[in-house]
């Protein structure tokens, strides 16, 4: 019987979609991405994190945005097991929609 996304392990999960987001992004924003994602950086992850979360609920403000929120909600649940799962099942629906919005931005060429 083949796996699915929901009986992998939380952090395989994760991991996988932080993976697919690494490729997809361009290499300046790929390469800090990948090294924040190393086990020894916890202790700049962490408050990292919360700062881009409190920086999101900020986001009327012009410098600061709402953009910051996912990316901080991204750092936490690298570290912090109860984010992992709900995390990786938003990132699961966000692909999935990204994917079907390129097939029909396609069909339509």
């Amino acid at each position: 019987m083949a796996r699915t996304p929901a009986d992998e392990h939380p952090d395989a999960h994760l991991d996988r979609h932080f993976e697919r987001l690494q490729n997809r992004l361009h290499p300046r924003v790929a390469a800090p991405f990948a090294k924040l994602r190393q086990p020894h950086l916890r202790w700049l992850r962490l408050p990292l994190g919360v700062a881009l979360i409190a920086g999101g609920f900020l986001g009327f403000l012009p410098v600061l945005g709402f953009w910051m929120l996912p990316i901080g909600v991204l750092l936490l649940a690298q570290d912090i097991p109860f984010l992992k799962r709900p995390t990786a099942r938003a990132l699961d629906g966000c692909h999935r929609r990204w994917d079907a919005l390129r097939r029909r931005l396609a069909e339509r060429r």
